[in-house]
Formats: C-alpha cells, structure tokens, sequence
C-alpha cells in the first residue's frame, strides 16, 4: 500500500469514527459516547476506534468541533458574498430555522442538547464548548450591529436581542423535538424576524418538512 493510499485510509477511519460519535452524542449525550459502544457500532476494535485521538476525552472533542462544523456549513457558510445587514441577518434566520427543521442530528440541536448536559461538569469538554458557543454569540453580534448599522428604526440593546434570538432556535428545537409540533419552524421563525425587527418576503415554510420528523428518527 502506498503512503498516499495509507493516509487516505486512515482519514477515512477517522472521518467515520467521528461521525458515528457525533451521532451517538446527539441522542445519548457527549458523555454517553464511549468507545466500546463506537466500536461495537462501527465494526472496529477498541484499540481502532481509540487509536487516531490518543483518548476517549479527545474523540469527543473531535465530535464537539464536528458538530460545529456541520452547523456553520449549513447555517453560515450559505451567507458567503453577501454584505453585512439585513438581507444577511434574514438569511441567516431562515437558514438557522431551516437547519432545525431539517437537523442533520438525530437528536435535534447538538449544541443546545450539549449545552443542557455539560453545562454544570467542569472539564475540557465544557470548556471547548463554552468557547465555541462564546464565538457563535460573538458573530451574531456583529451580524445584529450590522443590520442595525443601515436600519433607522429604533433598536433594543444587541446583547439583549443575542439572548432573545439563542433562546427562541432553543425553544424552536424543543418544539419539534421534544413535542413534535408541525407549526413550531414557521412559528419561530415569525418570532426572529418580529424580534429583530426584520420585513420583506417570508421564505415558504418547513413546517411540513419538520412535521415528518418523527418518522425518520432512528429507534422510533
């Protein structure tokens, strides 16, 4: 086998160990995700799922920053070439509801599921997630002053409105979720754009999309 050949290999495993953790994580929690279970899932050895991290605390942080990649590609990576303001922040709502109403983890929103597990356990994985969810607040700050920068409507206090937006995509991620509510996406995406003082064309609504959902998640 040729070394070229040998890496590629090995970033393939490693691609699938990740990805099976951040699903598993997604439904039983980042804690939950052990590496027998991964193996076991997967196939492997314990010693081949554990291999490319060195340790199981580092498996999870891999799946921690996948997650958040897997996040910003659908919801922030869409907004690529277009100017800070409010056509930008609109885009950025409706990606984020769509993403959602469509979530790519079985369990719903990984951040907010980690958020409510890891919140109250000191550690390392709390401490990469409260970097990254500081960084996410940070961005939507800016995205807000910049929307509010060419708007001369009055506007309540960025910080304010941060806390505002955050807790409505967790209330949205409850709905469908935890209470399979068909209406939750298009109703919460009412209530962004109301909070943010957004106007112009409503995108069609996932509320369709979203009320499928439950027939989809594995192990109902």
């Amino acid at each position: 086998m040729s070394p070229r050949r040998s890496t590629a290999d090995a970033a393939h495993t490693r691609e699938r160990i990740i990805s099976a953790a951040v699903e598993q994580a997604s439904l039983i929690g980042v804690e939950g995700v052990t590496i027998g279970s991964l193996a076991e899932s997967l196939d492997m050895s314990k010693a081949g799922v554990v291999g490319p991290f060195g340790s199981r605390e580092q498996l999870q942080l891999s799946a921690l920053e996948q997650a958040g990649k897997i996040f910003r590609a659908a919801v922030i990576v869409p907004l690529d070439g277009l100017p800070p303001g409010t056509e930008r922040l609109t885009r950025l709502v409706d990606n984020w509801i769509d993403y959602l109403a469509e979530c790519p983890f079985p369990g719903g929103c990984f951040v907010t599921a980690a958020s409510t597990e890891l919140d109250g356990r000191p550690g390392a994985l709390r401490d990469r997630l409260r970097a990254y969810v500081e960084s996410a607040r940070a961005a939507l700050e800016s995205e807000i002053l910049a929307y509010q920068a060419e708007s001369e409507a009055p506007h309540r206090p960025v910080d304010e409105l941060v806390t505002t937006v955050i807790g409505i995509t967790m209330a949205v991620n409850q709905e469908i979720q935890l209470l399979d509510d068909p209406r939750a996406a298009e109703r919460g995406r009412a209530a962004l754009r109301a909070a943010l003082g957004l106007t112009g064309p409503t995108r069609a609504s996932s509320s369709s999309r979203s009320a499928g959902r439950t027939e989809r998640r594995p192990g109902t």
